[in-house]
């Protein structure tokens, strides 16, 4: 059981850096490669966007609660 939650907690993991790098800074971020940067420039945030937002809470939320249970089992 546990090694199959640390499965998922690496893959959480490597999944959120991933969606953060995505994410449009100040500077454009890495989203401005795959065209994100010219959409918000022109009408704020796009559905990409906010669908990107989303879907980085869910990730964070699952690793949170994969590192909960990680440290309830490993007591």
């Amino acid at each position: 059981m546990t090694v199959v939650v640390v499965v998922i907690q690496v893959t959480l993991c490597l999944t959120l850096i991933g969606m953060v790098l995505l994410h449009s800074g100040k500077g454009g971020g890495l989203s401005e490669m795959f065209g994100g940067g010219l959409g918000q420039a022109a009408a704020g945030s796009t559905v990409a966007e906010r669908n990107l937002d989303r879907a980085t809470v869910a990730c964070a939320i699952a690793f949170l609660f994969t590192t909960v249970i990680l440290s309830i089992r490993l007591q």
